[in-house]
């Protein structure tokens, strides 16, 4: 028999029927237009995760990150938000023939990182690309690292005080500037390029094969001597070439491709557009942090290591890693606190419990497949919509200077709320943490307390339930009913 929702007391029971197939047909309409979204969305994330280029560039800065982070502990210590501390380290002397002073040593170990972080994701990324080229993935990030510095121009200009006047001068070396944060996408270029070459030639045969008995170590050393030196040779050329134009590789790339994109990226319409992107993935199954991190990280962290060089960022690492989301894709440590303060379904607050630690530090894989909100129509909207009202917020509080941008420092990602927006920008930037947590939670509060409705029914039919069967006497049975 077909059963109808009670209707509210003092309403008349004409439409009543119509009402209930309008919601049917609502319903269906929105599972209709997920199926299709996910028909599009689901093909387009599995292209993009089995991409070898894009996996070689997430997996190639993994090797750079723990060094950044290291060298991000020391550049805090050196620029710690306390002025007396910072006066402290300027002004304690550590070498006085050369004056050089506290800060200074401190400063070092960031520069160690951060100023040569090119060489990092050159390396990370070849490495990674030989080994899904099915090439020895050493003599493949070596092969790169030597392309890549093939094409670097070795000159450093600037300017001397000769008897009171400023003269330029030029000078050889390797600069500084290109193998940070603006040689990166000449890198990515030159790592896959190199092991392109590298691999065709080994292929082909092309290789020195030594007798039997030789050890493996010297025999892969001459096998990579003819594709290694085709490596250099194309390389060569292409310096050539440019030489003859009076540029290099580095400054064409740079004016051409590498500031349309940070400029590109350093706005917050790519942002919010591809962080909705991110959290569709997500509602699918799909981790949409690696399918959208893969194209738009690289863009944030030059955009990151620009804000520790003196640069003005809004949109950066730190950015997106402190101020979009909280405890997690989704920001849904708002609403796992939502789920402890206004839900009373059992399953929904145990599971508020079990993951409130968790989100803490960023970890919300219990509440994206427990609660769920994988496939979740009801949590779809605030999953959504959280992450994007705190980027824009955010956007506008630093472009208002309410709140300074984040200083460009690798914070992890794991560090907890308030904390971390203190350390990467000052009290202002924790307070705004706060204030959009805040602000989350109520937003997600309407939509799960519709969850939360739904599983305290159907807790308490199963309670009643569990009643009635208590409730069988056995003077009820009859053997006449056998």
């Amino acid at each position: 028999m077909e059963k109808y929702p009670s209707w509210p007391k003092g309403l008349p029971w004409k439409g009543s029927r119509s009402l209930i197939a309008a919601r049917g047909f609502k319903s269906l309409l929105l599972r209709s237009s997920l199926k299709k979204l996910e028909k599009i969305l689901m093909p387009l994330a599995e292209a993009i995760g089995r991409n070898k280029y894009l996996m070689s560039i997430r997996d190639g800065f993994l090797v750079s990150t723990p060094l950044l982070i290291g060298g991000s502990i020391f550049l805090l210590i050196a620029n710690f938000p306390i002025q007396g501390w910072i006066n402290f380290l300027e002004t304690t002397v550590v070498n006085s023939s050369t004056g050089q002073t506290l800060a200074s040593f401190i400063s070092k170990p960031a520069g160690a990182t951060f100023d040569i972080m090119a060489i990092f994701a050159v390396i990370g990324i070849a490495y990674s690309f030989a080994g899904k080229m099915n090439t020895n993935k050493i003599f493949g990030a070596a092969v790169a690292v030597v392309s890549w510095f093939l094409i670097m121009p070795y000159s450093i200009s600037g300017s001397v005080d000769v008897a009171g006047k400023a003269v330029d001068v030029s000078l050889s070396g390797i600069p500084l500037g290109w193998v940070g944060s603006k040689g990166i996408f000449v890198g990515i270029m030159c790592a896959f390029l190199s092991v392109h070459i590298y691999t065709y030639v080994e292929r082909k045969g092309w290789t020195i094969k030594m007798p039997a008995g030789v050890p493996p170590t010297v025999e892969e050393s001459f096998a990579a001597l003819i594709p290694a030196a085709m490596v250099m040779i194309v390389f060569f050329t292409i310096n050539l070439l440019f030489g003859f134009l009076g540029t290099n590789v580095f400054q064409i790339i740079f004016e051409f491709l590498q500031t349309p994109l940070l400029n590109l990226g350093d706005t917050l319409g790519a942002m919010v557009v591809a962080y909705i992107f991110l959290h569709l993935f997500w509602f699918f199954g799909v981790n949409g942090g690696s399918v959208v991190g893969a194209v738009f990280n690289p863009i944030l962290q030059t955009l990151s290591a620009g804000n520790i060089a003196g640069e003005h960022h809004i949109i950066c690492q730190q950015f997106q890693d402190l101020f979009a989301t909280f405890g997690g894709a989704g920001s849904t440590l708002s609403l796992v606190i939502a789920m402890l303060l206004f839900c009373k379904s059992k399953r929904i607050t145990n599971l508020g419990k079990l993951s409130f630690v968790p989100g803490i530090f960023g970890i919300n894989e219990p509440i994206v497949f427990g609660l769920p909100i994988v496939l979740n129509p009801t949590l779809l909207i605030p999953f959504v919509l959280v992450p994007t009202v705190n980027i824009v917020i955010s956007y506008f509080a630093m472009a208002m200077n309410l709140v300074p941008i984040c200083s460009g420092i690798n914070i992890p990602w794991t560090t907890p709320i308030v904390i971390s927006g203190f350390l990467a920008t000052n009290w202002a930037g924790a307070l705004l943490q706060v204030l959009l947590l805040i602000l989350g939670i109520f937003i997600y509060m309407p939509f799960i307390k519709i969850m939360d409705k739904q599983y305290l029914e159907e807790e308490t039919n199963m309670q009643n339930d569990e009643e009635e069967e208590d409730d069988i006497s056995l003077d009820d049975l009859s053997f006449d009913d056998l």
